[in-house]
């Protein structure tokens, strides 16, 4: 009967153990989980200012040089027009254009995702882990 009562307190004991085990891999997994998640949206983050900076300096530089063209092509229809139609003419087709750059940009930015799509995903593993572990 003593061998009873002692084998029973060391399943108790190794039960607790394992609870106490799983209490603190739950706890260092939560940790991991977040730091991922840091990183994940720290990458992304930067992504995403990479894009714009891109964008930036690309538009400043272009800006420059599209208005020297801009001139040329405005002085050469003056010798076929008016000065104000060919201004005119050249201001609506650098309207359509820039709509359409600004518009492609925005786009590109729209999709980029900023949700930690891989910690949510493993998050979700572990937590059918867990519960599979639980139960």
């Amino acid at each position: 009967m003593a061998q009873e009562v002692m084998a029973k307190e060391k399943e108790e004991s190794s039960l607790g153990d394992l609870f106490s085990a799983l209490a603190g891999d739950t706890a260092t997994l939560v940790k991991q989980e977040v730091s991922l998640a840091q990183v994940e949206l720290t990458n992304k983050a930067a992504a995403v200012g990479k894009d714009v900076g891109y964008l930036v300096v690309g538009g400043a530089v272009g800006y420059a040089a599209f208005l020297v063209l801009l001139g040329a092509v405005i002085v050469i229809l003056a010798n076929l027009m008016p000065l104000w139609a060919s201004a005119l003419i050249v201001a609506v087709v650098v309207a359509i254009a820039a709509y359409i750059l600004i518009s492609s940009a925005l786009t590109h930015l729209r999709k980029t995702s900023l949700a930690p799509r891989e910690t949510v995903e493993s998050i979700k593993e572990d937590a059918k882990w867990l519960k599979d572990q639980v139960t």
